[in-house]
């Protein structure tokens, strides 16, 4: 099986102290790259607009995707709703969408 790939960003929700955000940031990666099933979960600041971030994760499936969502600490950060999504991207390797249709 093919591990999922995600791109997300996000940005300070209007109003959030950019300090105690990154901090909160921080601590999602931190807690969220110890958990089982995550290969990779980094979040990086953009440089042009300090308000704004990427997520790259890797994940060994879909279900610990999932069950990162229903973790509590994840659950705790979402709650304090210090960011928004801008985006999400789940991502394959080059020609994996061909080879899926041809299948």
């Amino acid at each position: 099986m093919e591990t999922l790939w995600v791109s997300a960003g996000i940005e300070l929700t209007p109003g959030t102290d950019a300090a105690i955000a990154e901090q909160a940031l921080q601590l999602l990666m931190e807690k969220t790259s110890r958990e089982p099933g995550c290969i990779l979960f980094e979040i990086r600041q953009q440089k042009a607009d300090p308000s704004k971030f990427t997520l790259w994760e890797c994940w060994v499936n879909q279900a610990a995707l999932t069950a990162h969502f229903e973790a509590q600490h994840t659950l705790d950060h979402l709650a304090k709703n210090y960011t928004q999504v801008a985006y999400i991207e789940k991502l394959g390797k080059i020609g994996a969408h061909r080879t899926a249709a041809n299948s």
